[in-house]
């Protein structure tokens, strides 16, 4: 990672990849792969082309077939891998968000304290989903249309970024943290969703000032929140005083 929150890992994820990339294709003959590593290469193939398929035409509107041919995988052997359509969301979703979680952390351990931590994590997450607009548009947007599995995954994402309020500077606070905690983390998702939805995705990196003030704020006061949307400075990276 680079030495500011806009510069994001280089994630493979879901849908950044086409399915049909001929340099993908397994080697025939008396040195072909595995099974282990035919079925791998198939899988990611088939999760590459179900997230473009998935961002092109909505999850309602996807077939099993359209699938199949982005990624060009045959129809038994998706259902070798996959039970349905609904599966294989579940799986580039998990699989996906797993990565920009890690990521996400990564970022959050380097700062010097927790105001800049928020930033660094923000800024990652921003990025990542700029550079993979085809895997924004499935994990945020259209998870909406998968029913109750898509509703559990997304909470099970939201809890994972409560995790990053764990170490909140103490303060007092007029209502319960977790309270506060719940509706920062709903104001960051929803400021991400109505970009991606509005077809503006590669706008997110520049909403990172305003997301972290929004989410610093409520916990630091204005004037603290003001003094951390910007790097530390390399010789001191101590808050100001309130």
């Amino acid at each position: 990672m680079g030495t500011g929150p806009s510069a994001t890992p280089a994630l493979v994820l879901p849908g950044t990849r086409t399915g049909r990339d001929p340099e993908r294709s397994l080697r025939r003959g008396p040195r072909r792969a595995s099974p282990e590593t035919v079925a791998a290469n198939q899988r990611d193939r088939l999760l590459d082309g179900f997230v473009r398929t998935v961002a092109q035409v909505g999850y309602i509107h996807t077939r099993v077939s359209d699938i199949c041919q982005a990624a060009g995988v045959t129809r038994p052997v998706f259902y070798e891998l996959f039970k349905g359509k609904e599966d294989a969301f579940l799986a580039a979703h998990r699989y996906g968000t797993t990565m920009v979680i890690d990521a996400m952390e990564e970022a959050h351990a380097k700062a010097p304290d927790w105001p800049h931590a928020v930033r660094a994590g923000l800024g990652t997450l921003l990025g990542i989903l700029a550079d993979a607009p085809a895997f924004a548009v499935m994990a945020i947007v259209e998870i909406d249309a998968v029913g109750p599995a898509g509703r559990q995954a997304r909470e099970a994402l939201l809890a994972r970024f409560r995790d990053f309020f764990t170490d909140l500077p103490a303060r007092e606070l007029p209502i319960p943290a977790e309270e506060l905690v719940d509706t920062v983390v709903g104001g960051v998702y929803s400021a991400i969703y109505r970009r991606i939805a509005a077809d503006r995705t590669s706008e997110l990196p520049g909403l990172l000032p305003g997301l972290t003030f929004s989410v610093l704020a409520p916990f630091l006061g204005p004037e603290r929140a003001t003094a951390c949307l910007t790097d530390p400075a390399p010789s001191d990276g101590s808050l100001p005083t309130a």
